[in-house]
């Protein structure tokens, strides 16, 4: 789910590094219509679909004669994943969009190989419970998730006694207060270390990203939000580290290359040969690490909030990021603005302390619908 985004090609190149072991039956994408109709011809997959409906005559235009049933829509993404050849999913769709094909997924028995965050920043509380239910495996994919994944291969989680999550800082790490006002989309999405989507690129810049990834490790490893400590850690070569009871701390080191950690959830529980994807640690003078600024990157700190609340509150957070990266990315807001439409959100939003999946759906419109009219007003 996702095929032509960042994780989406790069899940596909080691699906063609390992053609003895995977096969890519399903494609779905967003609105990239050409790349899609190019990898459906390349990896001969049984469906593609594409989400965005207008598109899917030139999609069945361009696999005419293939084969390869074509659909469109978003209920078909929706539904992409629930075929009898389909073992695991790759869930890469960007933002808000990959909860309910994720719990589509999961009804239908589907382990998920979860590269989309906001999965279990709106919904764990009812993904995370789903999972246990249908007996399905949650494989993370984010460095930092599958760093935290292997650390307690082995090990009683109730003996981890905190989890580290490393950042690079983004861009923007040693600017000041007023030089992060001035940033432009142009500036934001030049990441110093990992070459990533446009959405989550603009996320780690402003730190929003590590928020999310801390709600996440909250719903994936059980592990309560005081237990998680965000660590700055430029060189991004350890990729997250635990702490347990008796002082000992296990990290996972790698390069800072996406098919690491995607080509360990593939083929979990072993592990794929991969030689291409060694670490030369002489290059690396010195490993530093250092605590987050909450105050010049306050998405951080209000992800912390919007997590100890509970609830429906990430799910605020969440939508209200959505759209202010949006804005912020056409140029219609400042960078500092996308912290105060996210705040504004979670101060006016109505809050539900159980809400229901509809409750959310509920919630994202709703949230969506006042930040964009946040972003019209300045």
């Amino acid at each position: 789910m996702g095929s032509t985004g960042s994780i989406g090609t790069q899940t596909l190149d080691i699906i063609s590094r390992h053609p003895q072991k995977f096969r890519a039956s399903v494609l779905t994408a967003g609105r990239n219509v050409e790349l899609l109709a190019k990898q459906a011809l390349e990896f001969r997959p049984d469906m593609v679909v594409i989400a965005d409906e207008t598109l899917l005559p030139h999609l069945e235009a361009l696999l005419e004669g293939s084969g390869i049933i074509c659909r469109g829509g978003s209920e078909a993404i929706a539904k992409a994943a629930v075929g009898n050849k389909v073992d695991k999913v790759m869930a890469a769709l960007v933002g808000y969009s990959g909860l309910l094909p994720t719990i589509n997924a999961i009804k239908a028995g589907k382990d998920i190989l979860l590269a989309n965050k906001e999965t279990l920043v709106v919904g764990g509380s009812i993904v995370c419970p789903l999972a246990k239910e249908y007996g399905v495996k949650i494989i993370p994919v984010d460095s930092e998730h599958s760093a935290i994944f292997q650390a307690l291969r082995g090990e009683k989680t109730s003996q981890a006694r905190k989890i580290f999550l490393t950042a690079s800082g983004g861009p923007f790490r040693n600017f000041t207060k007023e030089q992060i006002a001035d940033v432009t989309p142009e500036m934001a999405l030049k990441h110093p270390n990992w070459n990533m989507g446009a959405k989550v690129t603009i996320d780690s810049a402003s730190m929003m990203n590590k928020g999310f990834e801390m709600i996440e490790a909250h719903w994936l490893f059980d592990c309560p939000p005081s237990k998680i400590e965000i660590l700055v850690h430029p060189q991004s070569i350890v990729h997250s580290m635990v702490e347990f009871i008796d002082g000992s701390v296990k990290a996972q080191l790698g390069p800072t290359d996406m098919r690491l950690p995607i080509s360990y959830a593939m083929g979990y529980p072993e592990r794929l040969d991969e030689p291409d994807f060694a670490l030369n640690l002489p290059q690396f003078a010195s490993l530093t690490f250092e605590s987050p600024d909450f105050e010049k990157f306050p998405l951080l700190r209000y992800a912390f909030e919007a997590i100890e609340k509970g609830g429906n509150a990430p799910c605020i957070l969440n939508a209200a990021n959505e759209v202010a990266v949006r804005a912020f990315l056409n140029h219609r807001i400042s960078f500092p603005t996308m912290g105060t439409i996210a705040r504004e959100a979670l101060d006016n939003i109505p809050f539900m302390e159980t809400p229901t999946l509809e409750d959310l759906i509920n919630t994202h419109r709703i949230t969506t619908e006042f930040a964009e009219s946040l972003c019209r007003q300045s």
